[in-house]
């Protein structure tokens, strides 16, 4: 079975790069060695590694398994895409409106 490739944005290359960075730095803030945080969160070093360089091919729940190996840094994950002001235009330019103001009713 063949390796399949990842193929993504440069912007998000360095998006993933830079939260690998701070991922790193919040690891080396908290003091806590690679073997550490790579067992609490059933991972191996080098895959640890991976998610420290922003690496695409890892997957996103190994990430979430290292920020929550780093004291519970997972629940920051609960606010990606939470405003998303772009899609609520979208779904603003979609509603139906009127075509006429409603009928007064009797005074």
């Amino acid at each position: 079975m063949s390796k399949r490739t990842t193929v993504i944005m440069p912007q998000t290359e360095k998006i993933l790069a830079q939260m690998g960075e701070q991922i790193k730095l919040a690891r080396l803030r908290r003091k806590l060695s690679t073997e550490l945080v790579a067992e609490r969160a059933s991972i191996s070093r080098a895959t640890l590694w991976a998610i420290e360089k922003g690496s695409p091919s890892v997957a996103i729940g190994m990430y979430a398994a290292v920020l929550h190996a780093l004291n519970g840094m997972d629940k920051d994950l609960a606010l990606v895409a939470k405003d998303d002001e772009f899609g609520r235009k979208l779904q603003d330019l979609e509603l139906v409106t009127r075509k006429r103001a409603p009928k007064k009713s009797g005074d």
